[in-house]
């Protein structure tokens, strides 16, 4: 994945960069079904 946004970067932390990726992706998921979800209550 993140070969395909910063081709040429060569980053040795690729694996580590792509795990952050994938837990901030998740968290903004959680966030953002609680503020527009249908059934958030009126939470947002």
């Amino acid at each position: 994945m993140l070969e395909k946004v910063v081709p040429h970067a060569m980053l040795k932390a690729k694996l580590n960069l792509e795990s952050i990726i994938r837990t901030l992706r998740s968290d903004w998921v959680i966030v953002y079904d609680m503020l527009s979800g249908k059934d958030n209550s009126d939470f947002g």
